[in-house]
């Protein structure tokens, strides 16, 4: 019997996910929660075979539940499930450890052929999600331009992007300056724009 905790922010997702699971003769959902934290919470009591978390969530998002049980349970296989499948988040993922990387709209049984795979040691990842993310190529920025550049997404002004981000405003310009020249962007709003579409933020 494969053992599995499930996490997603959407009670109505949670719980459909969580029967159609236990539909699965070999499949038991021993724990369902609503946040990342809760998740890696869940994982610690239960000690499942497959963590199934939904990669948008309050606090922890799935892959910062995925890298924290890379350290603390690594036994336990992380499947992520998203309605934002951006190549920069899949890329991420794999990074961080992530066991398979799947779009909501799969189906149930992609999804149950997906735990098992994991569980036996394998992977999977969505074909569609996997050529996009091969299509896109890797983000041409910095982590400190990213961090940057998403400060600023929201419209805040440089002098609170650099007092949120403890830097000196021509640093933050000259960051701003540099991401927007390395997106092809007008503006960093628009940077912004592009570096969240191909999930680089």
């Amino acid at each position: 019997m494969i053992r599995i905790v499930l996490a997603d922010d959407e009670g109505l997702v949670r719980d459909a996910v969580a029967t159609l699971l236990g539909l699965e003769a070999d499949l038991t959902v021993v724990g369902a929660a609503a946040s990342g934290t809760e998740a890696v919470a869940l994982v610690h009591r239960h000690q499942p075979d497959v963590a199934v978390v939904d990669l948008q969530m309050p606090g922890l998002d799935g892959i910062a539940v995925a890298e924290e049980l890379a350290r603390s349970a690594p036994a336990v296989a992380v499947v992520v499930v998203t309605s934002h499948g951006r190549p920069g988040h899949l890329k991420r993922a794999l990074a961080v450890g992530v066991r398979a990387f799947l779009p909501k709209t799969a189906s149930a049984a992609v999804l149950a052929a997906a735990i098992r795979q994991v569980a036996a040691g394998g992977r999977y990842v969505d074909p569609e999600l996997a050529a996009d993310a091969i299509a896109a190529g890797d983000s041409p920025l910095t982590g400190r331009e990213a961090d940057v550049l998403e400060l600023a997404a929201d419209g805040a002004p440089v002098e609170e992007i650099a007092r949120r981000a403890a830097l000196a405003p021509g640093t933050v310009r000259n960051y701003l300056s540099s991401a927007v020249a390395k997106l092809g962007a007008a503006n960093r709003h628009e940077a912004a724009r592009v570096a969240r579409e191909r999930g680089w933020l």
